[in-house]
């Protein structure tokens, strides 16, 4: 059965602008549908999230927090995100449309890429995350299931060095102070490419994107992952207990230069790696020159035309690179970084140009090479001057962002820059006196030994609650809204100290910090409370409530252990000689008497002994007869009579 027919989306129109045309995926969280925005008149992808989510409140955030993380990361190789918003109380994302498939699907198809193909893909993957990186976040699932190959200019994909390579699901990714595992406490990442440090202590950093990116190559050499088991458990400590093998031992012929960049990549020990995809891919690029270009060369020779018959013919033969000419009708969704400088292979030298023939020993011959060797001179002068004043002059700016203040100050130093500070800005996320923002922005041009205009973050906006007790209401609410906090009235209270209409307390206390928005509960004075409570305290319980009754207050008795008499009030809760509201409740704590003692048997026992064991229980012994040092033949009260502490019980001794 079709179950795009089935879908109950297809064809809906989403806020009035996407009209949902097929579906592209189902996930265990969302699903991925392709749509038009009717607006814009373009293809766009829609992800939804499904019914059943919607009321994990942490798992919504994140979806949300998804179009705004990606929102930052504005790259070539990036899937980009236009829109956000809720259908039918769902969230939903409106993405870039990718024309072509996950790498996965390639892997599914051809099992196994060549190396030239693998360090193609890897270069845009990498350059992807290397933007995440700066931009302070870390992806922490990379996998080929989050790599789209779009369609190549030249046609489909099976041209993979042509085709242009997006990275998917920055939704995942976190600022790297605060990378942890999940809400359930599971691993935010695959576990055929999750890194050791994920495994053992659930903390991530770029360099955690190192090691997955690290993998994904091996798998795009070999066509397997490294660790294989029966149970996600098991493949996970794999990568802590054991080295990723060389690709070479399982794949015969591959480069030595391939095993290397695998082995660095997939170093158990963080330190060992890369510092972060910037720096893995500029690893990367030197092992696609180190591969030399016979890999390349053989394709690209095929594509020359033939030779002329005729044997004096010359034919222009292009100059080999490893990297393809731009294309001129690339479609907009597929446009390419510039190409690195050190990517670029160099023509082969040729012959040295001259201008005509020279002939030694004439004049004529002379003054053309001074007249070539002047405007030779002219023209490098115009252009040196040219590139002065246009690039010569200008440096790329460093990234200070997510820097402290002292280390943003002495790296621009370090880079001859000055800088500045502009306004600084609130931010709940970013310490006080980081780096929020830049002008100008990382890599854009800035005059030599200029300036960057620094914005530094100022905290989290928070504000103390006043001290309003006292004041009138229409002043306290005016002096909490004036720090943006909004107010809510509770109910009245009187007071003995606080003139009516004025506050008796906030919730929370004065001195409180709060977020701007945050309430407090403001209780105003009903003046002096018309009932005195009385003390009532050592009292008899009957006496004590005749009393209270009398005061207009609701008596509500508890009794408790005591040494106090029996019946006799030991604590009330309102505080006497304070005021009360007419039937308002106050709690007795009334004596049940002191614990009462059994009356050992001492009959038969040595005077002395049975006086001793009686203070011990604490009764007083009361000892008759005509010897005191003889033998217990008599007690009052009889044994196993309890009796109230200090009871005297009389012993007779003969």
């Amino acid at each position: 059965m079709d179950t795009t027919v089935a879908d109950t989306l297809i064809g809906t129109t989403i806020d009035g602008r996407y009209r949902i045309t097929g579906r592209v995926a189902r996930g265990g969280m969302a699903t991925v549908y392709t749509a038009t925005d009717e607006r814009l008149e373009r293809t766009v992808a829609l992800k939804i999230i499904h019914p059943s989510q919607a009321t994990n409140v942490h798992f919504v955030d994140r979806f949300t927090d998804e179009a705004k993380t990606i929102a930052r990361l504005t790259h070539p190789n990036v899937v980009a995100v236009y829109d956000q918003g809720r259908h039918q109380g769902l969230p939903y994302l409106v993405m870039e449309y990718v024309q072509g498939r996950t790498l996965r699907d390639l892997l599914t198809q051809r099992r196994r890429l060549n190396p030239v193909e693998a360090c193609a893909i890897l270069e845009q993957m990498l350059a992807a995350i290397a933007a995440a990186h700066r931009a302070g976040l870390v992806h922490r699932d990379v996998k080929p299931e989050n790599v789209l190959v779009a369609e190549a200019p030249s046609g489909g994909i099976a041209n993979l060095v042509d085709s242009v390579v997006k990275v998917a699901d920055f939704g995942l990714a976190r600022a790297v102070e605060a990378s942890a595992a999940d809400d359930s406490g599971q691993l935010m990442a695959t576990v055929a490419y999750v890194a050791p440090e994920l495994v053992t202590d659930g903390h991530a950093d770029a360099r955690t994107d190192v090691y997955s990116a690290g993998i994904v190559l091996f798998e795009m050499l070999t066509g397997r992952v490294p660790f294989d088991g029966a149970e996600p458990v098991e493949v996970a400590w794999q990568h802590v207990d054991n080295d990723v093998p060389a690709p070479s031992s399982i794949v015969k012929g591959l480069p030595n230069t391939l095993d290397d960049l695998v082995a660095r990549a997939t170093r158990r020990d963080p330190g060992a790696r890369p510092t972060d995809a910037g720096a893995m891919l500029a690893e990367v690029q030197v092992v696609r020159d180190d591969l030399g270009a016979a890999n390349v060369e053989t394709a690209l020779l095929r594509q020359v035309p033939a030779r002329p018959r005729q044997a004096d013919a010359t034919a222009l033969v292009p100059a080999i690179t490893t990297t393809m000419a731009p294309v001129q009708d690339r479609p907009a969704w597929a446009r390419l970084p510039q190409p690195n400088a050190r990517t670029q292979r160099r023509r082969a030298p040729g012959p040295p140009a001259t201008f005509g023939p020279v002939r030694p020993g004439r004049f004529g011959d002379r003054r053309r090479i001074v007249l070539m060797a002047t405007v030779a001179l002219m023209v490098f002068t115009v252009l040196g001057s040219t590139w002065w004043v246009t690039l010569g002059r200008y440096v790329e700016a460093p990234q200070l962002v997510n820097m402290t203040k002292a280390q943003a100050e002495a790296y621009a130093g370090s880079e001859g820059l000055t800088v500045t500070y502009g306004d600084g800005k609130y931010s709940e996320r970013v310490d006080k006196d980081v780096v929020l923002e830049q002008r100008p922005a990382a890599t854009e041009r800035v005059i030599r030994g200029g300036e960057i205009i620094l914005t530094l973050s100022l905290g989290p906006e928070r504000y103390p609650v006043p001290d309003v007790v006292g004041t009138e209401l229409a002043a306290a609410r005016g002096e909490l809204e004036a720090v943006k906090l909004k107010v809510k009235e509770g109910d009245g209270q009187f007071s003995d100290t606080v003139p009516e209409g004025a506050v008796v307390a906030t919730d929370p206390k004065a001195g409180t910090s709060l977020k701007p928005g945050d309430t407090v509960t403001i209780t105003v004075s009903k003046g002096r409370s018309p009932t005195r409570v009385p003390n009532v305290v050592g009292k008899n319980i009957n006496e004590a409530r005749g009393e209270l009754q009398e005061a207009g207050l609701t008596v509500v008795e508890e009794y408790k252990d005591s040494n106090e008499p029996a019946d006799q009030v030991i604590g009330q809760s309102l505080k006497a000689g304070t005021g009360a509201e007419t039937d308002a409740e106050i709690k007795l704590d009334v004596s049940k008497g002191p614990p009462q003692v059994i009356v050992p048997r001492v009959v038969d026992l040595p005077c002395p002994q049975a006086q001793q064991q009686l203070q011990s229980l604490n009764l007083r012994a009361n000892v008759q007869g005509l010897n005191p040092n003889g033998v217990a033949r008599f007690q009052n009260p009889p044994e196993n009579t309890p009796v109230a502490p200090q009871t005297e019980v009389v012993i007779q001794c003969f």
